[in-house]
């Protein structure tokens, strides 16, 4: 039964050292700290096993510290002082840069779009801090504001802030919109999660 028994310790070492590694390659910052901290777990009950005490202590440590950043995480995800809403010009040279800068990825989750060819009316630029998190661009149709590009950047992929231009920041009211009309060919949508209705090919909200 010994040898049994030291297979799985091994099982369990190597498997939380590889969860570990494997968390740091992570773009998506609340994926990276929730693996991050299964890792931590992992370990600090293998190294209990074999008593090595001082990285019991570090992955200790690291869970704490990883338990903390979650908890900030989660806490931010519907926040409305956590993300900034900043309207931009069309023809503005730093929303250029991020789509072009994101043009392979966001191909990936709305193949059709192309800033040429969508008629943007208006666009936005969600920010946290100093740094760019997502891009929402609408087309007007009458008081539907229509979604031409609603996309974030892969580090807050777990989040969804364009719901801060949709419901919280009440910029679309002020603009005379009183629906948001989702495009029908949009890869793994967030929208039934934040208010909006399905009405069968596209996503509905009525502000």
């Amino acid at each position: 039964m010994n040898w049994l028994f030291d297979h799985w310790l091994d099982v369990l070492g190597w498997g939380g050292s590889a969860l570990l590694v494997y968390s740091l390659l992570q773009a998506r910052v609340l994926r990276f700290r929730t693996l991050n901290l299964i890792g931590s777990v992992v370990l600090l009950v293998f190294n209990a096993i074999i008593g090595v005490w001082p990285m019991v202590g570090m992955n200790a440590v690291l869970g704490a510290i990883n338990v903390w950043f979650i908890v900030q995480l989660v806490r931010e995800r519907h926040d409305d002082t956590a993300f900034e809403v900043v309207r931009v010009g069309i023809a503005d040279e730093f929303l250029g840069y991020v789509l072009r800068k994101h043009h392979d990825d966001i191909s990936r989750f709305q193949p059709d779009f192309e800033l040429e060819t969508s008629a943007v009316e208006h666009a936005f630029v969600v920010l946290k801090a100093d740094e760019t998190v997502g891009v929402v661009l609408l087309r007007a149709d009458g008081d539907i504001a229509r979604i031409q590009l609603d996309y974030v950047t892969p580090k807050y992929r777990d989040f969804s802030p364009g719901e801060f231009v949709f419901r919280r920041s009440g910029v679309l009211r002020d603009l005379g919109f009183r629906h948001v009309l989702t495009p029908p060919n949009m890869v793994g949508a967030y929208y039934s999660h934040v208010g909006f209705r399905s009405n069968g090919r596209e996503f509905v909200l009525d502000l």
